[in-house]
């Protein structure tokens, strides 16, 4: 099957369970890796544990207490954000390249033992469930039935009914589009890897840009009323104060610009706990140009890198650049690496900014 099949028949409109995806593929971790990345602050981790019939979840960062209690089965370990600390996870994820960057979420690495899971429930975004080590059953519904456990602290479906059910070996891959409930249950001990796709709500959406707007659009005067009139009642906001500002609300005006804009630097902002770690020492732009004409660059692999019109999103910022620099630059938003033999004085000056600030690395 081809990307563009794929997109044609399957993107969000149906499942597609695909044996041997990766045919080769055993995982990026090991388990114990995981568990210590789940400890490390920087990482978004939850640990959930099903224990006489009740759901338990304790959100990261652990300890190493938290996971030498465990029991034996019926526990699952997840961390959000793996891309940020494996560059194995860069090459996992450039197979999805025929998605937009734009849509990607990020890439979560689960564990568990026999019996673990996070019990039945709905996404509200695309998911690539990728098997590494050992199996799992996945089983799926397209009901709509959405009523979840009461006191339970996880979205839980009550009245889960399977459709259908598969188990996955390593390398088989399962396709879920949005709200299709699904519930993936450990064989064995196992490792899944699931490729996420936002869809920020329409909510959200709007909430957002109004926020840009405020930022990013000014409308002159203020306020005022010259003809104002006796009123009977001085609580009553009057029919002339409505009409006055509805009046000014209608000069709000934006253009396809702003929406690229505002898309550009919406949808390349880290997340909220995602930091960048400057040079302590950063090299002078001459001795940087030279080090990356020989070597390249790459992508920090926090940064998110998008592109417009002539223009370049990075990690929130928007940049217009020449047409020239701007041919060169979208490659490494397409490909997170630039190679030396396209790096010329005028981009070296663009990507020492992004150097000094952490968002791109020298390679090698």
């Amino acid at each position: 099957m081809t990307s563009k099949e794929f997109l044609r028949d399957y993107w969000q409109k149906q499942p597609l369970l695909v044996r041997n995806a990766l045919p080769d593929f055993k995982g990026l971790l090991t388990r114990d890796k995981l568990m210590e990345l789940a400890c490390n602050e920087d990482a978004q981790s939850r640990l959930v544990v099903q224990k006489k019939g009740k759901w338990h979840l304790t959100h990261g960062p652990l300890s190493n207490d938290d996971l030498a209690k465990l029991p034996k089965k019926q526990w699952t370990l997840l961390v959000q954000d793996v891309n940020h600390f494996l560059p194995s996870a860069r090459d996992l994820l450039s197979k999805f390249r025929f998605i937009p960057h734009a849509r990607l979420d990020d890439l979560m690495v689960s564990y568990a033992p026999k019996g673990g899971g996070i019990g039945p429930h709905f996404d509200s975004y695309d998911v690539f469930l990728l098997q590494g080590m050992g199996s799992r059953r996945w089983q799926i519904s397209a009901q709509q039935d959405d009523e979840f456990i009461a006191d339970a602290p996880l979205k839980i479906l009550k009245n889960f009914q399977p459709e259908q059910e598969w188990v996955l070996e390593s390398g088989d891959m399962l396709y879920l589009p949005p709200k299709y409930a699904h519930n993936g249950i450990a064989e064995d001990d196992c490792m899944t890897y699931s490729i996420g796709f936002r869809a920020p709500s329409h909510h959200e959406l709007i909430t957002q840009f109004l926020v840009y707007l405020q930022d990013n659009i000014a409308i002159e005067g203020r306020y005022s009323d010259p003809d104002l009139q006796l009123q009977s009642h001085s609580s009553r906001i009057s029919t002339a104060m409505q009409s006055q500002v509805n009046s000014t609300l209608q000069k709000i005006k934006w253009t396809r610009s702003d929406i690229e804009n505002f898309l550009g630097t919406y949808l390349s902002e880290p997340k909220s706990h995602v930091f960048f770690d400057q040079p302590e020492k950063p090299l002078a732009p001459h001795l940087f140009l030279q080090q990356i004409k020989k070597n390249g660059v790459q992508l920090n692999l926090k940064s998110r890198m998008l592109s417009g019109d002539n223009k370049l999103f990075i990690n929130g910022e928007a940049y217009q650049v020449s047409a020239n620099a701007y041919k060169t630059l979208i490659q490494l938003a397409d490909n997170q690496e630039l190679l030396p033999s396209h790096i010329d004085e005028e981009i070296g000056d663009i990507l020492y900014e992004w150097y000094v600030s952490g968002y791109i690395i020298s390679k090698n």
